[in-house]
């Protein structure tokens, strides 16, 4: 295994218009043996995204930190044990809130990444999203489960429309609100000078695509702050978080 060198940056903010935080993230150590960064936007009323967002997250971290020496370390053992874990914590979450009043409509976004030998391993569920920035070009890695997405993949409205949308946010498919979990799995190159661009919808909703793109190429060190400040700028309506991962 080729040990990569990353430079990460990540932070969370509740926004200026709701009570709490429902995002959470988590990045690895630089000492431990793998590169794995998620981010999850919960979702459900009292305290149900907070809680959501945070099972995911640990049970999905403990379940490949537990695995990952067990399995072979060929594309698609890994792309199985990503599916494994999301598998894993959609079910502890849809456990606890079946069994929960307060909790029963709680659910979550999940982004996986798993850096290892210059590819990243991803897993996603929801409308967070993860990008790429490749020299000077940034292509978004994943596809929106949610409904706006599927009326402009039908054609029935443009990517424009799709921004101001009634329904922008309603989802198609999270984690933890049904026993079965249909994420997309995918492997993509990670190059000397790739940046990976983890984030959830508090900051795509508010700062365009091409604006996150010219905050990180010119100002990476500060550019997770930055970002924030741009979301809140714009109006800060949602919870913001973005995970920076440079190799």
């Amino acid at each position: 295994m080729k040990k990569i060198k990353m430079r990460v940056l990540a932070k969370s903010d509740k926004g200026l218009i709701r009570d709490q935080n429902e995002d959470y993230y988590y990045i690895s150590d630089e000492n431990q043996k793998i590169g794995l960064y998620m981010l999850a936007d919960g979702m459900g009323g009292y305290e149900g995204g907070e809680i959501a967002s945070r099972l995911a997250i640990d049970a999905a971290r403990k379940y490949i930190e537990t695995h990952f020496e067990e399995i072979q370390h060929d594309k698609e053992s890994l792309q199985k044990l990503i599916k494994d874990a999301m598998d894993y914590a959609n079910t502890v979450v849809y456990d606890i809130a079946k069994d929960s009043e307060e909790l029963k409509s709680m659910g979550t976004t999940l982004e996986v990444c798993l850096i290892y030998n210059n590819r990243a391993y991803i897993g996603h569920i929801g409308d967070s999203r993860i990008y790429r920035i490749r020299k000077d070009f940034i292509r978004k890695l994943t596809t929106d489960h949610s409904y706006v997405e599927t009326l402009v993949k039908d054609g029935t409205i443009t990517k424009e429309e799709a921004k101001h949308h009634p329904k922008k946010n309603m989802l198609m498919k999270a984690l933890g609100c049904s026993e079965i979990l249909e994420p997309d799995i995918s492997v993509k190159n990670f190059q000397k000078d790739d940046i990976l661009v983890m984030t959830s919808d508090g900051l795509t909703n508010m700062v365009e695509e091409s604006k996150i793109y010219e905050v990180i190429t010119n100002n990476f060190d500060s550019s997770d702050q930055m970002l924030i400040d741009l979301a809140n700028q714009a109006g800060g309506i949602d919870n913001i978080t973005v995970v920076i991962i440079k190799n």
